[in-house]
């Protein structure tokens, strides 16, 4: 069976942007791009992402605003941040309100990028994974409660 693809969403108002980043790697990620947070959103609803990639300076909303609204929804995948500013109030907001895991100043190398995807999905993979084996030690202790329960009764 053959490995699933690391899936990606990459949020930019400059079309450019996601064409490069689409052609550097569609060949090792599934890519889904949006060119503004509210078509972002509508491919969350609709596909399930492992990381996040957006830009931070769009037009309405920006990228640490985006991110800070779907936390509650969609909390599993890892977040990246995108600027070619180097505004430190960003970085601060977006640690700190978005859940951001790294943040990237634009134009973004290939090689940072792809390194950075990998170490986040390596991310991702531990925390589902940790998900998973916290899910199973609660079922194996209520298994456990209720043999105890039915020997104190017996």
């Amino acid at each position: 069976m053959a490995e699933e693809k690391i899936r990606i969403l990459y949020i930019d108002d400059e079309v450019n942007n996601l064409t490069s980043f689409k052609a550097a790697f569609r060949r090792e990620y599934t890519i889904y791009t949006a060119e503004s947070a509210a078509e972002g959103r509508k491919i969350l609803e609709d596909e399930t992402v492992d990381i996040i990639i957006t830009d931070q300076r769009m037009p309405k909303v920006t990228g640490v605003e985006f991110l800070a609204s779907i936390i509650d929804e969609y909390p599993d995948p890892i977040r990246i941040l995108l600027t070619g500013y180097s505004d430190i109030e960003a970085v601060i907001a977006a640690i700190n309100k978005g859940q951001v895991f790294r943040y990237i100043t634009k134009p973004w190398s290939e090689q940072e990028l792809r390194m950075t995807i990998e170490n986040s999905y390596e991310v991702f993979a531990l925390r589902q994974e940790n998900k998973e084996l916290v899910k199973s030690l609660l079922q194996a202790n209520k298994q456990l409660e209720f043999l105890l329960r039915q020997k104190l009764l017996s």
